[in-house]
């Protein structure tokens, strides 16, 4: 739930963000367990672009961040991954620093965000003697290329990186496996302090209703993910290569539907039980207004 607000003639922005999940480990041979999650985070962020022009802009942004999330075994609260305290809590507070660019052609799009977030002791943050807690500092790279192909053809290519300095709560490290990241692998099967994640794909028509601004495109995709710690040990297959093929139905500027198959390049898992862990993907976005 995102509230965002104008504050000046040149186009700055303040938004109010909240966020809230609860999630449930149904899975094999942990369901017994009763294993449950929740976690919110609440966000102000301010946002001015510094020069705008009818095909560029280049814009810097603060945002005060706060997540916190809870884990209980056997409906009692207990600590399931590292830097939660006693209860099985994780809290943190930290202040994000954004710029961002982005570049409109004729036939391309360039963007771009680089991001520096503090992690403070404040606001009843977790704090440890030993292992990660709220106090870091990471650097985290994006960047986007777009390339028209022809009409609805599109070319699509994107990069992300994160380098933290000490070692992070899960919560702020990056997730590598999944619809986001590398396809053919289940969600987040790689949690690390750094990352790298690279990704492209093409979509092409093979079907056109103009009746209903409709769109089907064919994507082929491939998808790479690598990841390693500030200390201690890596994962035993620490990089990821996904390749696959999708459908996107694209209906105006409102639906879209997606349904992608990625097949695991690098060693898959031995168990892959749920269609994620079988390289199925489907995802409905629909905007009403």
């Amino acid at each position: 739930l995102t509230y965002t607000v104008p504050i000046n003639p040149q186009d700055g922005t303040l938004s109010l963000s909240f966020d809230s999940s609860n999630s449930r480990v149904i899975e094999a041979p942990f369901t017994p367990l009763d294993i449950v999650a929740a976690a919110r985070s609440y966000e102000l962020t301010w946002r001015q672009p510094l020069a705008r022009q009818p095909d560029r802009e280049w814009a810097l942004g603060l945002t005060l961040n706060h997540r916190q999330s809870e884990t209980e075994l056997l409906a009692t609260p207990f600590p399931l991954s590292p830097g939660a305290d006693a209860e099985g809590r994780t809290r943190i507070s930290a202040v994000r620093f954004f710029q961002e660019f982005s570049q409109r052609g004729p036939q391309t799009v360039w963007a771009g965000r680089s991001q520096f977030s503090l992690g403070l002791g404040v606001l009843g943050a977790t704090l440890a003697d030993e292992g990660p807690d709220s106090r870091f500092l990471t650097w985290r790279g994006q960047v986007q290329y777009a390339n028209v192909l022809a009409p609805d053809a599109l070319l699509l290519v994107r990069g992300d990186v994160q380098l933290a300095d000490r070692p992070l709560v899960p919560i702020e490290q990056m997730g590598l496996g999944g619809r986001e990241t590398v396809r053919g692998y289940r969600q987040d099967l790689l949690l690390t302090d750094n990352g790298l994640n690279a990704s492209a794909e093409v979509r092409w028509p093979v079907l056109r209703v103009p009746e209903s601004q409709g769109v089907l495109q064919v994507v082929p995709f491939l998808d790479f993910g690598t990841g390693w710690n500030v200390r201690g040990e890596n994962p035993a297959i620490n990089s990821l290569w996904g390749t696959g093929l999708g459908l996107r139905w694209q209906q105006g500027d409102r639906l879209t539907l997606r349904l992608e198959y990625g097949v695991p390049l690098s060693t898959p898992p031995a168990d892959r039980r749920t269609l994620q862990e079988q390289g199925w993907y489907f995802s409905l976005r629909w905007q009403a207004f």
